[in-house]
């Protein structure tokens, strides 16, 4: 397989712009509990959907928790637009696979606009085919509620829409639904697109992985992209104190109540050994 660009999606390209369409309208129906939606809502669908269950408990398994807590929290990630659990899953397991080359799906060789954000907006060979989910998330296909959830995701954005709807009218609508996913959306890309340009490489990878504090910022810990690539199972990626993590300091927070165990990290000698 080779990540090289595809004809278009309609379908993803068309829904893209829609959100964006949407997300422009915020400044016009901007209120206080909207914002606050907005907030808690990005909270919940990025940094515990997408950054610590997609990513760090699906993709890398960098520790356990509750099984109902874990779908939990799938179905926050599902509410992103950004595919099911399976689907993003196998994509990024294969981005580490073969990290910065041509079957890199969004490998920065094919420039910024394409790692960012052009490559989710493509038809790529096998990616979302039933081949490639077994091929690398072999272990999620075989859970049928996340097969379900693969293929059913979007609604569950439409039963969020039509809930702030009647909850609060058309400004959490905006906010809660166009902005946040936007913004949840670019979160994602900055750590495919920036964090393998810009900033600093601690760890000799072998690839173009940077350690981005602003994208830290924004994607809940992702940024400190470099010490992930070294230790791709680590449940913290921020690894110096000053590298914030504030994902990491969620999953301590779950093991403090006894809602995470095997929390997986790096030894200094491991550490000492790569740097």
């Amino acid at each position: 397989m080779r990540a090289k660009r595809g004809p278009l999606n309609l379908p993803i390209l068309t829904g893209v712009i829609f959100l964006h369409a949407g997300a422009l309208l915020a400044p016009f129906t901007f209120n206080w509990p909207a914002f606050w939606v907005f907030l808690v809502l990005w909270w919940m669908t990025n940094g515990l959907g997408i950054t610590l269950c997609y990513h760090r408990l699906l993709c890398h398994r960098s520790f356990q928790c509750p099984k109902i807590l874990e779908y939990f929290f799938a179905v926050c990630g599902a509410l992103t637009s950004q595919g099911g659990p399976i689907s993003w899953a196998s994509t990024h397991r294969c981005h580490h696979a073969n990290s910065d080359t041509d079957e890199d799906p969004h490998s920065p060789v094919h420039g910024f606009w394409w790692s960012h954000m052009f490559w989710f907006m493509h038809q790529l060979p096998e990616v979302g085919t039933k081949e490639f989910a077994i091929r690398y998330a072999p272990d999620l296909y075989k859970d049928r509620f996340y097969r379900l959830l693969d293929r059913y995701e979007w609604i569950l954005q439409w039963v969020l829409g039509l809930f702030l709807l009647w909850w609060g009218g058309l400004s959490f609508v905006i906010w809660g639904i166009f902005l946040r996913t936007v913004v949840a959306l670019h979160c994602t890309w900055l750590v495919n697109s920036a964090g393998h340009r810009w900033g600093y490489q601690t760890f000799k990878t072998g690839e173009y992985s940077r350690n981005l504090w602003w994208v830290g910022l924004l994607a809940f810990g992702e940024g400190w992209h470099n010490n992930h690539h070294a230790f791709q199972s680590s449940a913290a990626h921020g690894l110096k104190w000053w590298e914030f993590d504030i994902t990491y300091l969620t999953i301590k927070l779950l093991s403090r109540l006894g809602l995470a165990w095997d929390i997986r990290m790096p030894s200094a000698q491991a550490i000492q050994a790569k740097s």
